[in-house]
C-alpha cells in the first residue's frame, strides 16, 4: 500500500516521509502541489495521501474531490484551521509521531478491508473472467463427467485451498488441461 506525502514545503514532506518509512510504510512520492499528488495517485490503484490543509495550488477539499475513491486521506491541520472535514481523517499540528503512525495504520487497514470486500463481491467479474470460468467448467464437465454445479464447487474448493481468486484458479485449470 503506497502513501503519497503532500506538503507545500519539501523539507516538511521529507520529514513526514522519513517518519513513515522508519515505521515500515512505503512512501511512493513526496509532492508540493495538489496537481503532482493527483498525477502520482493516477499511477497507483489505491493508497493513502498525507497532506496539509493547504497546498501550493489547492486546498484539501479540492484534492479530496479529485482523488479516486480508492484513496484514504489524512489531513494535518494547525489549531486555527479546524473546520468541518468530511471524508478525511484529521490530525492536529504539532504532530505526535505515534498518532501519525496509528492513523496511517488505520487508513491502510481500512483500504485493505475495502479491497477484500470488493474482491469477494459476487457479480463483479469482467466478461473475460466470466468466459474463463465458463470454459474451465466446460472442460471439467467433459473430461471429469461433472455437472456444472460440481465443476463450480471444484473450482471454488481449489481457489480456497490455493488462496487464489476463482478466475486465477480457472485459468490454472485450463493451463493444466492443455487449453
Amino acid at each position: 500500500m503506497q502513501i503519497i506525502v503532500a506538503f507545500p514545503k519539501i523539507e516538511n514532506g521529507k520529514s513526514i516521509k522519513n517518519i513513515l518509512v522508519k515505521h515500515g510504510f512505503q512512501v511512493g512520492a513526496v509532492c508540493i502541489t495538489g496537481d503532482q499528488t493527483l498525477q502520482c495517485a493516477d499511477m497507483l490503484e489505491e493508497g493513502v495521501v498525507v497532506c496539509t490543509a493547504r497546498l501550493r495550488d489547492m486546498m484539501w477539499r479540492q484534492l479530496r474531490e479529485c482523488l479516486p475513491s480508492s484513496f484514504e486521506m489524512i489531513v494535518l491541520v494547525s489549531g486555527g484551521l479546524w473546520e468541518e472535514m468530511e471524508q478525511v481523517t484529521v490530525l492536529a499540528m504539532p504532530l505526535k509521531v505515534h498518532e501519525l503512525i496509528e492513523t496511517a495504520e488505520a487508513a491502510v487497514l481500512s483500504l485493505e478491508k475495502r479491497k477484500k470486500r470488493r474482491k469477494f463481491q459476487p457479480g463483479g467479474r469482467s466478461e473475460e473472467e466470466k468466459q474463463i470460468l465458463g470454459k474451465a467448467k466446460e472442460i471439467l464437465m467433459k473430461r471429469k463427467s461433472m455437472t456444472e454445479e460440481e465443476a463450480h464447487r471444484y473450482i471454488q474448493k481449489c481457489s480456497m485451498d490455493s488462496g487464489r481468486s476463482l478466475p486465477e484458479t480457472a485459468q490454472m485449470i485450463l493451463h493444466m488441461m492443455g487449453e
